[in-house]
């Protein structure tokens, strides 16, 4: 671990603009990763008549890597700035950034939106500005990126920059900083390029440096939501998951919610070695004294005796609508997606976001909603603990919204 703050840094935007690319020049830019690594990659990459794909490989490779084991050390996707150490989140498909976005494998603080100059804005980048905006990202950076492809134009430049910045402030977004980039040649990473002297503000890794510290989450009460449980001989059950908020040490009294198991703290493990102990942001297994592998489940949160996770009989939230075949109205029951659980919600009532009554919404929508969850779920008042407060709605195989929680009843 480092002793600089940590963040989260989301990469989004549409499928091919470029963003794979852009992550690999960040790892390599900072020494995250190697040359030799580079070139291997270059020459698999030219074998396949793909030349060109060699930092999009870096992050392929450690996506099959991490399916392959079941390590739980995110570690090789971490990189260091002056003042910041960042977990890059890559958010390939809209169905991969709703998981890793939403489900808790991350809460991205921040998030570069890269978009292609000679594509524009395309319907995923949409999707994405919506979801960052309903999930909490408040510092957006914008990469436009292929300059390369559009001969360095600055016409061409400023054309897509206005139209973002339109989609940008509908959503509530003002005063976002624009790069252009060549995330392939890479131009305006590390530094000024010489190819766009009509550009005179911050490379990527300068502006990445110098965005604000996030709020230290481990103030709040201990959470953390479980991604799976093992069974290791030795030691018995392992839950393992990725501490949100808090702190976590050997001898606490711990609780899981909603299944109710409880005992006490035995030992903490990262990188497959004992900690002292975890704080927000580390992924983790541990085992608890008189807990087995029945009586916990992903989705479950692990929380204080004294301070346990909500459990929700309703709650009260503010959505998003971003696609839907037809209207959502009172009765519509999908799948909310909320940390690493998922569990069927009825709408029991719809309003505008003055409070007047609807009858329906449809995509496009901002609207707050009561749901009733169809059994019990731990979510959190996005307020009081944001990483347990917002979710994702999926039906159908695709997200239709995203929110997050105003208020909660509890069971």
């Amino acid at each position: 671990m480092s002793d600089k703050p940590h963040q989260n840094l989301a990469v989004i935007g549409h499928v091919d603009h470029g963003k794979s690319t852009l992550v690999g020049r960040l790892l390599y830019e900072t020494g995250a990763v190697e040359q030799h690594v580079i070139d291997q990659y270059k020459k698999e990459a030219e074998e396949l008549g793909k030349g060109g794909f060699e930092f999009a490989y870096v992050m392929d490779n450690l996506k099959e890597e991490r399916e392959r084991g079941v390590t739980i050390d995110i570690a090789h996707q971490d990189f260091h700035t002056d003042n910041h150490y960042f977990t890059i989140v890559d958010c390939p498909g809209h169905r991969d950034f709703v998981k890793n976005m939403i489900t808790g494998a991350s809460q991205a603080d921040s998030a570069i939106l890269v978009v292609a100059v000679d594509d524009g804005i395309a319907p995923q980048t949409q999707e994405h500005v919506f979801l960052a905006r309903t999930l909490g990202i408040n510092e957006l950076i914008v990469a436009i990126n292929k300059m390369d492809k559009e001969g360095y134009s600055e016409d061409k430049f400023n054309e897509v920059k206005e139209k973002v910045t339109t989609l940008l402030g509908s959503v509530g977004y003002k005063d976002n900083l624009f790069i252009p980039i060549s995330a392939f040649e890479g131009d305006n990473i590390k530094e000024a390029s010489s190819n766009t002297p009509w550009y005179d503000g911050p490379h990527v890794l300068d502006a990445v440096n110098n965005l604000p510290v996030p709020k230290d989450a481990t103030d709040a009460p201990l959470r953390l939501p479980i991604q799976d449980v093992y069974t290791i001989s030795g030691i018995g059950t392992v839950p393992v998951g990725r501490v949100e908020t808090g702190t976590m040490k050997p001898g606490m009294k711990v609780v899981f919610q909603p299944s109710g198991a409880a005992g006490e703290l035995k030992s903490i493990e990262m990188h497959h070695t004992e900690v002292p102990e975890a704080k927000a942001g580390d992924n983790v297994g541990f085992n608890v004294r008189g807990v087995g592998k029945d009586d916990v489940r992903r989705g479950d949160v692990l929380g204080p005796a004294d301070k346990p996770p909500k459990v929700a009989k309703r709650f009260k939230a503010q959505i998003i609508v971003m696609q839907h075949p037809s209207v959502i109205t009172v009765g519509y029951t999908p799948v909310f997606h909320a940390h690493t659980s998922q569990v069927a919600c009825t709408f029991e009532q719809i309003q505008d976001t003055q409070g007047k009554d609807l009858d329906f919404i449809k995509a496009g929508d901002a609207a707050v909603v009561w749901v009733r969850p169809q059994k019990p779920v731990v979510i959190e008042v996005a307020s009081e603990i944001p990483e347990l407060g917002a979710f994702a709605i999926r039906d159908m195989g695709q997200t239709i919204a995203a929110g997050k929680v105003l208020e909660l009843e509890e069971a």
